[in-house]
Order: structure tokens, then sequence, then C-alpha cells
């Protein structure tokens, strides 16, 4: 048989089983990660589901605190009955009173381990309320934020600064224009005013004489004479007059 031959049926024969072996590794590698794949959906690694709001965490917190309220109510209950069979069984059945009492602590254990619980899921749930909380407040403050910032997007400081000085000098001018209306008009207005004091005084002066002139006058008058009074007696009244008063006053009295 020729060399070639020869040399070409060892390599055939050396080949498979090196294809056996790597199609064995193949196999055992697709039942590793089918293996991997059926522990991580076991152990909740495979697809990742959508968390719970804060709201239902809340609410599940609640609910899991009013189970463990009710857990310590029950345990209270038994911690006392057990308490009550060992004051009951005494010295009269000491084996019973013993496990009364080691029942009564394993509760005291599950009470206390049922308090730590609760305690922790409290912190828990207030921490996600003040989280809650916290997140509503800068979401607020945000809007806020973005409400202002709109308010003055048309607005420059420079621009502000330009308004706010242009009415400072329409105010100047207007308050130029109020005091220069209200200002007196009138003629003559550079009159030496010492030519008017003394135009004063010589009017003053004059009326003094005149008043001085007539009080002079006055005491060279003759004294005014009074009437004299009459020396004739009136007319008596009649004696019909008499009569009729006479007879008026009668008749009223």
């Amino acid at each position: 048989m020729p060399r070639g031959g020869i040399g070409q049926g060892r390599a055939l024969s050396d080949e498979a089983p090196l294809s056996r072996a790597r199609r064995k590794c193949g196999v055992e590698a697709g039942e590793a990660r089918i293996a991997m794949s059926g522990l991580g959906m076991l152990f909740g690694r495979g697809k990742k589901e959508k968390g719970p709001t804060p709201e239902e965490a809340i609410q599940k917190l609640k609910e899991t605190e009013k189970i463990l309220i009710k857990k310590q109510e029950f345990l209270e209950q038994k911690i006392q009955q057990e308490l009550q069979t060992a004051k009951k069984h005494g010295t009269k059945n000491k084996r019973a009173a013993l496990q009364a009492l080691r029942r009564k602590k394993r509760l005291e254990q599950q009470l206390a381990q049922t308090d730590g619980t609760l305690s922790t899921l409290e912190f828990q749930r207030e921490a996600i309320e003040n989280a809650t909380t916290n997140t509503e407040v800068l979401r607020t403050m945000e809007l806020a934020a973005r409400g202002m910032k709109k308010a003055y997007q048309d607005m420059d400081i420079d621009k502000v600064d330009e308004l706010m000085a242009d009415i400072t000098e329409q105010q100047e001018i207007a308050q130029q224009i109020s005091d220069a209306i209200s200002r007196p008009v009138g003629f003559g207005d550079d009159v030496d005013e010492d030519e008017l004091l003394e135009e004063l005084e010589e009017l003053e002066q004059e009326e003094l004489a005149r008043e001085l002139l007539n009080v002079d006058d006055k005491k060279e008058e003759p004294p005014v004479e009074l009437p004299s009074v009459p020396s004739t007696h009136l007319p008596a009244e009649p004696d019909e007059d008499k009569e009729a008063l006479k007879q008026l006053t009668d008749w009223m009295s």
C-alpha cells in the first residue's frame, strides 16, 4: 500500500476521537447553560420584572405591619397562658411547670424577633414616605424654577437698569414741569422791595398826620346843646274814655 494512503488513514483515525471529544464538550456546555438558566429562573435572576411604585411598597409594608402586630398579640396571649400553666402546676407537677416555662421562653424570643422585624419595617416605610415627599418637593421646586426661568427669559438686567433710569429721568422732568406750572406769574417782579417799603412808610406818616389834624379840629368845635324839656302838661283823658275803660275792667273781673 502506498505511504500516502497509510498516512492519510492514520490522520483520519486520529481526527475521529478529537471530533467526538469536541462534540461531547459542546453538549456538556449546552447542558450547563440550560442548567444555569433554570437556576436563574428559580432564584429570580431571569427576566427582570418592573419594580413596585413607592405607593405600592408603602401599602405592602403597612399590610405586613398589621400581620406582625397580630402576631405580637397572639404571642403575648400564649406567653400569659404558659405562665399561668407554670403557676398552676407549680411544685405538684414540676416537669409540666418546667415545660411551660421553656415554651414561654421560646415564645418570648419569637416576640422579641417580631418586635425587631416590626421596627425594621416601620423604619423602611418611613424612609420610603420621606423619599416620596422629598421627590415631590424636588419636582415642585423644579417646576417653579422652570416657570421663573420662562417668566424672565425675555428680560435682561441691563435693559431693566436702563428702564429704571428712564423712569427716574421722566419723574424728574415731571417734577420740574409741575414746579414751573405752580410758580406764580406776574408783572413787575423786578421792582425793588426797599422802594415799596419806603412808599408804605410815607403812606403811614400821611395817615398819622391826618388823624392828628382831625383830633385838633374836634377840640375846637362848640359843645352840642340838648333840647329843653317842655313845660306844658299833656292833655287829660276825656271822661268818656275813662268810663269805657272802667266798664271793660269791671267786665273782665
